[in-house]
């Protein structure tokens, strides 16, 4: 039911300031420089999944943008005239051209990045530069600071939003009280490494950030800096936090808090957190010899501390100037205690597949003393470690 209303965003109206204007005309550049940033043809192998044209790949990606900001009335039409090519938006305020120069000019620099990592021979035959393209420009709560997208985000939906990972935090999300349609406007993402590529490549790409340096930390920059203010911002998974660690000298564990400047006289406040897809593993059966008991509890540790970064982030999202220790507090409180039954619940019913009845009889079975306990208590070691997501 969640996925139906996901991919239904379009086709609803969020919540933003009615003060739009007639027109807004913004050039994107030379058909090569457009060509490299879109990943045009993004689905193609002699037969073009989606036949698109460029100008009609860039509208796509546009038009998500659009929405996903909250102008669902307004439209935008790309044309190349001269090899320059054109974006003609209506029904937007003045200046919405402006995000998206910033974020075509810094993506350059991934481009350049990939450039001489295809020149040193690192670049892998699998591998598609997929910039952060469709999301909120003006209309963003939080930042999620991520690894690599997948590759079928891009040649599968065309959709940097559409994947098991973002679909799975987006329910997160909802159950701290975020409206299925407004979900995107947190989910502001940036990967550290801007290569779509087969789920299994994390050690692959462990190499390859050093390259895109000045592309991360510009980007970083660019959205978590809003003019209204910092943005919360989530880091995903140990590659990301060890990138945290590296860059800005902050070291985060799973649910540790720091602060990053981007920008002189600037402060983000960071949380840790496990990457969405980890629990899939942490609760596989597989991972604990075939000790299912094991891998349950597992999963309940995972899940609770999900819920908490989620809740975290809707709340810093919501409300900037709360204090992000006491939010932070408040939320593993929330539920890692006061709501635990419930954390047991989605655990089941989102990981394990069952029916809410199922659910809540399986999480009845268990004292409220044990289902405490497996919440707090550290993850049981597992006999097959973790990939690097």
């Amino acid at each position: 039911m969640f996925k139906l209303t996901r991919l239904s965003f379009t086709f609803v109206a969020l919540t933003v300031s009615t003060v739009v204007h007639a027109d807004v005309e913004l050039d994107l550049g030379t058909v090569q420089r457009v060509r490299q940033l879109f990943a045009y043809p993004n689905n193609c192998s002699v037969i073009c999944f989606r036949p698109l044209t460029l100008e009609q790949t860039v509208e796509h990606y546009l038009t998500q943008s659009l929405h996903r900001d909250g102008y669902s009335r307004a439209r935008v039409s790309v044309k190349t005239q001269q090899d320059q090519v054109r974006a003609h938006f209506t029904g937007v305020p003045d200046g919405y051209g402006q995000p998206l120069t910033a974020l075509l000019d810094t993506a350059d620099l991934a481009y350049d990045g990939a450039h001489r990592l295809n020149h040193d021979g690192k670049w892998q035959f699998s591998w598609y530069l997929f910039l952060p393209l469709g999301m909120a420009l003006e209309n963003r709560k939080s930042i999620e600071l991520m690894h690599f997208p997948p590759d079928y985000s891009l040649t599968h939906y065309q959709d940097y939003l559409e994947s098991a990972t973002t679909d799975r935090w987006a329910t997160l999300l909802t159950a701290n009280g975020i409206a299925a349609a407004q979900t995107p406007e947190y989910q502001t993402i940036i990967d550290i490494a801007p290569i779509a590529a087969p789920s299994t490549a994390g050690k692959d790409l462990e190499g390859v950030y050093g390259y895109f340096t000045e592309y991360q930390t510009r980007i970083v920059r660019e959205l978590s800096l809003h003019p209204s203010g910092s943005l919360p911002m989530v880091a995903f998974g140990a590659p990301v936090r060890s990138w945290i660690q590296q860059q800005y000298g902050q070291t985060l564990g799973v649910l540790g808090l720091g602060q990053i400047s981007p920008a002189e006289g600037s402060s983000v406040a960071v949380l840790g957190a496990n990457h969405p897809s980890y629990i899939w593993y942490a609760a596989n059966p597989d991972s604990y010899d075939g000790d299912e008991q094991k891998a349950d509890d597992a999963g309940l540790k995972v899940m609770g501390q999900d819920l908490s970064a989620a809740c975290w982030q809707a709340g810093m999202g919501q409300k900037p100037a709360s204090d992000p220790n006491v939010l932070l507090k408040g939320c593993m409180n929330t539920w890692q205690v006061t709501r635990k039954e419930q954390t047991c619940e989605l655990f089941y019913t989102s990981i394990r597949e069952l029916s809410a009845d199922h659910a809540r009889e399986k999480c009845a079975t268990a004292t409220i003393k044990t289902q405490l306990k497996r919440l707090k208590s550290p993850l049981p070691e597992a006999s097959v470690p973790a990939p690097a997501l």
